[in-house]
């Protein structure tokens, strides 16, 4: 039998996989083990796939979102801290035929870009919301966000968050799939390849809408850690993820075109 040679190694029916060119060759400046820069990959992956790189605009604000500018090599806009729905919306009025997305973290969207969210969802803007959840205020400092877990230690509730003093984690999902204006919400997660494959379905369809025309905003929430801001190490943070987060923020599909998903 021969001998294997990089040559055939490397052969494109050999290929398993391959980074997408829709990603720079920058190092990614994230802590390690954060989910960030996997939700890039796939939003760009499902991007190329598409072939709509050149027709699409992505919009991040204030956070640790603010860095995809760096990564992510499609047509970039900064917003103001919460304000990138509405500018996504005058984004999409004004070039209809754009792909429009946001990026987003929960400090950001659910906080001080509640207002903004909210609006656009029940007005039906044809835009993308891409929404990282991490139960934390991750480039600031650890403070508490409106996510946080009852109970859940942070830079600003060191005995942890008291719901009776500090009210209850914002469901922003289920929140806004009530809306009139929404067509598609799901929330997924990125920490194995089984849960990657399931988000990058979600951030497909999502842009199927949009291309497809559909009526409304397609609302994609990832559930992803935040090992520094919980002071944990990459191994631990997902571990508690799953044990924590995940039944309070639970996955799936929860509104699929413009229908309540009945989960009895």
């Amino acid at each position: 039998m021969a001998e294997l040679t990089v040559q055939d190694i490397i052969k494109p029916e050999n290929l398993v996989y391959k980074k997408t060119k829709l990603m720079t060759d920058k190092a990614l400046s994230y802590c390690p083990g954060c989910g960030h820069g996997t939700a890039h990959r796939i939003i760009m992956e499902v991007l190329e796939e598409l072939d709509k790189e050149h027709e699409t605009i992505g919009v991040a604000p204030v956070g640790c979102s603010v860095l995809a500018y760096e990564f992510m090599n499609v047509d970039m806009q900064q917003a103001a801290h919460g304000r990138a729905p509405a500018l996504a919306t005058a984004i999409k009025r004004l070039w209809p035929d754009k792909m429009v997305f946001t990026y987003q973290g929960d400090g950001d969207l659910a906080a001080i870009g509640t207002s903004e969210t909210i609006h656009v969802c029940n007005r039906g803007e044809q835009i993308v919301i891409i929404f990282i959840n991490n139960g934390i205020y991750g480039m600031t400092g650890g403070q508490m966000a409106p996510t946080t877990l009852p109970g859940m230690k942070t830079s600003t509730s060191p005995y942890g968050r008291d719901v009776h003093m500090m009210g209850n984690p914002l469901k922003m999902t289920e929140l806004i799939a009530h809306l009139p204006g929404t067509f598609f919400v799901s929330r997924q997660a990125v920490h194995t390849p089984s849960a990657v494959r399931k988000a990058k379905r979600a951030v497909r369809k999502a842009f199927d809408n949009q291309i497809n025309k559909k009526p409304g905003v397609s609302f994609i929430e990832i559930v992803s850690n935040c090992n520094s801001g919980w002071k944990m190490t990459p191994l631990d943070s997902n571990v508690w993820m799953e044990e924590n987060m995940f039944p309070y923020y639970e996955l799936g599909d929860i509104k699929v075109d413009g229908k309540i998903v009945d989960k009895d």
